[in-house]
C-alpha cells in the first residue's frame, strides 16, 4: 500500500513541476513575442530620421527574418496511439542554431504536457541527413553573450530529451555528425538507414573542439567506456554497419522502412507500464543529468572561453573556408 502511496505522490508532484515550467515556457514566449514586435514598430518609426537615412534596428531585422522563414519543426501527434512524430526540416542540413534549439524545446515541452503524448519519433524531412550538428555560425564571430545564450539552448535541448518521460526513439534518416549525434544518444532507441554513404559519431575533435563532459557521459552511456574514449579522442564518423557494432545505434532497416520501422518499435516500448518504464529510465539517466544540472553555469563559461579563443576562431575559419571551396 506504501508503495502505491509514494508512486501517486511521484506523480503528482512530476505533474506539478511539469506544469510550472510549461506555464514558464509560454509567458516567456509572449513576453518575447511582445517585445519583438513593439520594437519592430518602434523601428519603423525611426527608419526616414536622421536627415532621411534609413536606420532600422537588429530587433526589427530580426522580426522580418522570423516572419519570413517557415517553423523549423513539424510535429504530428496521433492521438490514438499516442505517438508523436518530430520532423526537423531546416534546410540545408538541419543545423542547430539558437531559434532552431529554441522551436525545437518548446515542441518537446507541449508534447511533454500533453497527458495524450506517451512516445516521440524524432526524424528528417530533408533527403540525406538527419542533423548535421551544431551551427558553426552560431560559435564562430559571436560575442561571449551570444555565444552563451546559444550553449544554454544546447544544454536545453539535451536535458528535455534526455530525461524525457516519453519514450523517444531516434528515426536516423541520413547522416548524423557532431550535435546530431548527440540528439540521437539522447533518445531511448535508435534505428538508422542501412546505408554506407550515412555516417554518425560525435566528430568535435576533427574541428578542434573539445566534446563536454555530458557529451562525453552519454557517448559512454550507448557504447561504453573504451569505445567512446576512440570515437571522441579521434573524432571519429562511423558508417552506419559500423555505428551498429559498436551499439551506437540498435537497428540497421532499408532507407524506406526507417521511420515505419520507428512506429513498429515504439508499440513495443508503449506495451511497458508508463511508471515502470519513466522510473526505471530516470535511474538509469539522473546521475548524468544531475551532473550537468549542478555544474551547468559553469560549463556555459568554460565554452564560451573556450570558443572565443583566437586559435578556437582561426580554426572554425578554415573549416568553413573549406566548406566555401567545396561548394564552388
Amino acid at each position: 500500500m506504501l508503495y502505491y502511496i509514494v508512486i501517486l505522490l511521484y506523480y503528482v508532484i512530476l505533474y506539478c513541476y511539469k506544469l510550472i515550467r510549461y506555464c514558464y515556457i509560454m509567458l516567456y514566449s509572449i513576453v518575447l513575442l511582445y517585445c519583438c514586435s513593439l520594437a519592430g514598430v518602434l523601428s519603423q518609426l525611426s527608419i526616414h530620421s536622421r536627415h532621411g537615412r534609413e536606420c532600422v534596428s537588429p530587433c526589427f531585422s530580426l522580426q522580418q527574418r522570423n516572419s519570413s522563414t517557415s517553423p523549423k519543426i513539424k510535429v504530428d501527434l496521433d492521438n490514438s496511439t499516442g505517438v508523436a512524430v518530430l520532423r526537423m526540416q531546416s534546410p540545408p542540413v538541419n543545423s542547430l542554431s539558437l531559434d532552431f534549439l529554441t522551436e525545437f524545446c518548446i515542441n518537446l515541452e507541449k508534447l511533454e504536457m500533453d497527458k495524450s503524448c506517451r512516445g516521440l519519433i524524432i526524424t528528417s524531412t530533408l533527403s540525406k541527413v538527419f542533423s548535421a550538428g551544431l551551427d558553426i555560425m552560431e560559435m564562430y564571430g559571436k560575442s561571449p553573450e551570444r555565444c552563451g545564450e546559444f550553449w544554454k539552448a544546447v544544454q536545453e535541448m539535451w536535458l528535455k530529451l534526455y530525461g524525457s518521460n516519453m519514450a523517444t526513439i531516434a528515426a536516423i534518416n541520413g547522416s548524423s555528425p557532431a550535435g546530431g549525434c548527440l540528439m540521437s544518444i539522447g533518445c531511448d532507441y535508435r534505428i538508422m538507414a542501412d546505408n554506407p554513404r550515412y555516417s554518425i559519431g560525435l566528430n568535435e575533435t576533427q574541428l578542434g573542439i573539445v566534446a563536454p563532459f555530458w557529451f562525453k557521459d552519454t557517448l559512454v552511456n550507448t557504447v561504453g567506456n573504451r569505445a567512446a574514449e576512440l570515437s571522441l579522442e579521434l573524432g571519429l564518423l562511423y558508417s552506419a554497419p559500423d555505428a551498429l557494432k559498436i551499439g551506437l545505434v540498435d537497428q540497421l532497416v532499408p532507407e524506406d522502412q526507417v521511420l515505419s520501422t520507428a512506429q513498429d518499435t515504439m508499440s513495443k516500448w508503449l506495451a511497458v507500464p508508463d511508471h515502470a518504464r519513466q522510473i526505471t529510465k530516470s535511474m538509469m539517466r539522473k546521475q548524468t543529468i544531475d551532473k550537468l544540472l549542478s555544474n551547468r553555469e559553469a560549463d556555459i563559461t568554460n565554452f564560451v572561453s573556450f570558443i572565443t579563443k583566437d586559435s578556437i576562431q582561426r580554426s572554425l575559419r578554415m573549416y568553413l573556408e573549406m566548406l566555401k571551396s567545396r561548394k564552388a
